[in-house]
């Protein structure tokens, strides 16, 4: 997708597409807003941002594979910020009728502020952003899973501090969530090990990636290789949405499951994630899943704040720091002139 950044950069339009394409003062300071709001919220007695930064803007969001949290993350997010949603199942938009996705984009670049995208097809998203005046944000691809990543490394840092210099391990298969754990361990500046069969490695243009960026990335095959002194363990369901379950596949997996005996090979108080649903008893058994290590309805939760950071940066121009503030100063989103059109 970096073609598509460098132009949409050029044109002033902040899309999300992968972690890679930030730089880490970036997506750290997305955190720190998300932080901010969070904050904010003091549990359920005041569910709302106080200043209501994204009034008047409408979010679209495209899914063409179901979704749970992305979903509500975004839908929720955007309403609390102050902004509309509008859902749009692909079956029910002309695009199931044969119009094209550069008409496609081009109109609800005239409707929407912002489209969060669910597809698995990765061409889909590309084709949208090379034709939309509109960020784009990726909600999950074959290829990648930003936006689980932010919620993941913001739900580390509410246990144990700063991500910096800590050791992470993946277990399972090297898919898209894999990838962008990847992107962001380079990005935030901790380091992976990733344990995956052979078979199922991440693409080998991420792991050259990740080399030249002086990430401190390894692939191994063995887990318990993987999560020895790691002080977070994150794993995946074995079958992806694109993905076709198998017995062969599930028989390739089974050495890759995170049990109490794996998790004791990781460091002291180690953290278990899991970006859910979890198929307990295949990558995961349920007294991990179930264990104090385990904070994967935390980070589930975190979704959400994540979110909101990230809407407040694609949609918050030059000012968009300020909106993770209630403080009446908070200035009004820039306008659809400005530069993020």
């Amino acid at each position: 997708m970096t073609a598509q950044t460098c132009r949409s950069s050029a044109d002033g339009i902040r899309h999300f597409l992968d972690l890679r394409d930030h730089d880490s003062a970036t997506l750290r300071a997305i955190l720190d807003v998300a932080r901010s709001v969070k904050a904010m919220q003091h549990g359920r007695e005041r569910p709302l941002h106080p200043a209501q930064p994204l009034a008047g803007r409408t979010l679209g969001l495209m899914l063409s594979k179901p979704s749970t949290r992305t979903r509500l993350s975004f839908e929720i997010g955007m309403r609390q910020l102050g902004g509309t949603v509008s859902v749009l199942s692909p079956g029910d938009m002309q695009i199931g009728r044969g119009e094209s996705l550069a008409d496609t984009a081009r109109v609800l670049s005239r409707f929407l502020d912002v489209l969060v995208v669910r597809t698995g097809d990765t061409e889909m998203i590309r084709e949208l952003v090379r034709w939309s005046t509109i960020p784009i944000v990726n909600g999950l691809t074959p290829d990648s899973h930003p936006v689980q990543i932010l919620a993941d490394i913001m739900t580390f840092e509410e246990h144990r501090g700063a991500v910096g210099g800590t050791h992470w391990a993946w277990v399972g298969d090297g898919n898209n969530v894999a990838v962008s754990l990847i992107e962001g361990a380079v990005r935030f500046g901790f380091s992976l090990t990733l344990a995956t069969p052979p078979s199922m490695q991440p693409r080998e243009e991420v792991l050259e990636w990740a080399r030249r960026e002086g990430g401190a990335i390894r692939l191994v095959h063995d887990p318990v290789e993987a999560v020895r002194d790691a002080q977070c363990i994150v794993t995946d369901t074995w079958t992806s949405m694109s993905d076709r379950e198998s017995a062969d596949r599930l028989a390739t997996l089974e050495p890759y499951r995170v049990d109490t005996h794996l998790m004791q090979k990781a460091a002291p108080q180690a953290l278990f994630m899991h970006c859910l649903p979890a198929h307990i008893g295949e990558e995961v058994t349920q007294d991990v899943f179930e264990s104090p290590a385990s904070v994967v309805f935390d980070e589930a939760e975190n979704r959400l704040h994540a979110q909101k950071g990230l809407l407040l940066w694609v949609l918050g121009g030059v000012r968009w720091q300020r909106f993770g503030h209630a403080s009446g100063e908070t200035e009004p989103a820039s306008s659809p002139t400005d530069e993020t059109r």
